[in-house]
C-alpha cells in the first residue's frame, strides 16, 4: 500500500516536471520585458447593467504573457476576467489586490 502511494506521488512529480519544461519551451522563443520596465495603469469601469471591471492597460501582448499574468489575477481576486485586445479586464472592484499583485510581480503600477 504504501509502495503504491509512493509510486502514485513519484508518476505525478514527474508529470508535473515534464509539464513545467514543456511550458518553459513553449514560451522560450518570447523576448519579454522585465516587469520593472513596464508601467500598468489601472482603472474602474462600468459595464452594461451597472456592472463594475478591474482595468489593466499598458502592458503589451508582445513584451507579456498576458494569459499566465490573467490566471494569476483571477486567482488573487477570486474572480472571473477576460483578455481584451489591449487590456486585462477582472470582474468587480479589486483594484487593491490587483495593484498589490503587479507590485508584487515587479511592475510599476499607476492609478
Amino acid at each position: 500500500d504504501v509502495a503504491v502511494l509512493h509510486a502514485m506521488m513519484q508518476f505525478f512529480k514527474l508529470n508535473d516536471e515534464r509539464e513545467r519544461r514543456a511550458e518553459q519551451r513553449k514560451y522560450a522563443h518570447k523576448e519579454l520585458r522585465p516587469p520593472s520596465e513596464q508601467t500598468a495603469r489601472l482603472a474602474i469601469e462600468k459595464r452594461r447593467k451597472g456592472k463594475m471591471v478591474t482595468v489593466i492597460r499598458g502592458l503589451a501582448a508582445a513584451d507579456n504573457d498576458l494569459g499566465r499574468l490573467l490566471t494569476r489575477l483571477k486567482t488573487a481576486c477570486g474572480a472571473g476576467g477576460t483578455l481584451q485586445e489591449d487590456s486585462i479586464e477582472i470582474q468587480g472592484r479589486h483594484l487593491d489586490r490587483v495593484k498589490a499583485e503587479l507590485q508584487s510581480l515587479g511592475y510599476r503600477v499607476k492609478g
